[in-house]
């Protein structure tokens, strides 16, 4: 099918300015012109309005498909496939074309979607996470036995309990054998586990050393969530790229992930809903304690990260009913970013995280067609990217989706 954009403002996101260049023609789910007319079997009239790369987030959950954890260990997997079908095409139709996803059994959500069983955005993913006993990441509930050997492994739809190098070697291996593009290991505390300070440092040198060694044998990176300056600089000084979250960096972890070229993902948007959500759900108050000490940090270490130089993606860490608040994330950034900033951010950083350089993020012959268009420019105002009415139409693989949801 040809689709044929006329009338549009086409960002150029090398130069981050706006150019009115003709025609924009896809055909087969990718651009193929800039400017030549062309006959289409769709046509659309944009009328001046912005056409921006489809939007892509790189921290979501899909498996952490509602904000009640209690259901979420009672699910079946029926459950879990209506509801995560029902999140991926929401967040297809709030403009997010391609995302990446950062920990949970997605395989069957990502088939079914492929097939046409389902309507979601591009998915890359982590796989199960990584994560040490007692961790972020480690999810069952109730009592557990006495592990009978160090080398023993647990495992949910969520994550991996793996402790010690060779523990931590094979269940990075075993992940890369199921498809998983890249690693994700949890190095600190977070906010949604309950017995974890966020503070505390997870996994030691040689843990991480062995998931690094086994991505980097397989071209591709690991991802560590982490708040705590000690744990950020572990993590890089080790061979980590990505820091997720990051938001209690200081100057010297901060100048530890420039030196390294390692990324920091800030995930903003998800502090604020947890805050005003999860006390509707019941969210316990030593919880709630936690998320109101990396809210109040998160801004914060957006300026320390710039300062030290740091690469910054583009993420929001939504869990379930909270995901409705994705495009939130770029007004809470532009209270200390430039929107210019903020799209670098997401469309030439967030592609190269997604191993999609040059096929996303960007508006020329050979990409990927997935395109927004929005009266809004955000050049100007990027905040108002996050109203109900910011988003005129989703085209994804060069198919018109709808507009904003």
């Amino acid at each position: 099918m040809r689709l044929v954009i006329r009338n549009a403002r086409r960002l150029d996101v090398e130069n981050m300015a706006f150019v009115e260049d003709g025609p924009v023609v896809s055909e087969d789910g990718k651009i193929v012109g800039i400017g030549e007319d062309a006959a289409a079997d769709v046509e659309i009239d944009a009328k001046g309005s912005f056409l921006l790369p489809g939007f892509i987030d790189a921290h979501v959950h899909f498996r952490l498909a509602t904000l009640d954890f209690a259901r979420l260990q009672r699910w079946s997997e029926v459950e879990f496939g209506i509801v995560m079908a029902r999140l991926a095409r929401e967040t297809l139709l709030r403009g997010f074309t391609t995302v990446r996803d950062l920990g949970g059994d997605v395989e069957g959500l990502m088939r079914a979607i492929r097939a046409g069983m389902a309507e979601g955005p591009r998915i890359i993913r982590a796989g199960r996470m990584l994560t040490q006993t007692g961790g972020h990441g480690d999810a069952e509930s109730g009592p557990r036995p006495v592990p009978t050997c160090a080398c023993e492994m647990r495992h949910t739809a969520f994550g991996i309990v793996a402790d010690g190098p060779d523990a931590v070697r094979k269940a990075a291996r075993h992940n890369l054998r199921d498809g998983s593009d890249f690693i994700k290991i949890h190095v600190s505390g977070g906010v949604a586990s309950p017995a974890d300070p966020l503070e505390s440092v997870q996994y030691t040198a040689a843990e991480i050393m062995a998931a690094c060694e086994e991505a980097r044998h397989r071209q591709t990176y690991v991802a560590a969530h982490a708040y705590s300056p000690e744990s950020i600089a572990m993590a890089v000084e080790n061979g980590v790229h990505t820091i997720e979250h990051g938001n209690m960096i200081d100057a010297g972890a901060a100048a530890a992930v420039a030196r390294h070229g390692a990324v920091m993902v800030p995930t903003l948007s998800t502090y604020e809903a947890m805050d005003l959500i999860g006390r509707q759900m019941g969210f316990p108050a030593a919880n709630l304690a936690k998320n109101s000490k990396v809210l109040d940090a998160g801004l914060r270490s957006l300026e320390i990260a710039r300062d030290a130089g740091v690469t910054l993606g583009w993420g929001t860490d939504l869990i379930g009913e909270s995901q409705s608040r994705q495009r939130r994330e770029f007004a809470i950034r532009a209270e200390v970013e430039t929107p210019a900033d903020i799209l670098r951010s997401m469309y030439v950083v967030n592609p190269r995280l997604c191993g999609l350089d040059g096929k996303i993020g960007t508006l020329t012959p050979g990409a990927a067609a997935d395109m927004i268009l929005t009266t809004i420019d955000p050049l100007e105002n990027i905040a108002a990217l996050g109203e109900d009415d910011a988003i005129e139409h989703v085209i994804h693989r060069g198919a018109v989706v709808g507009g904003g949801a």
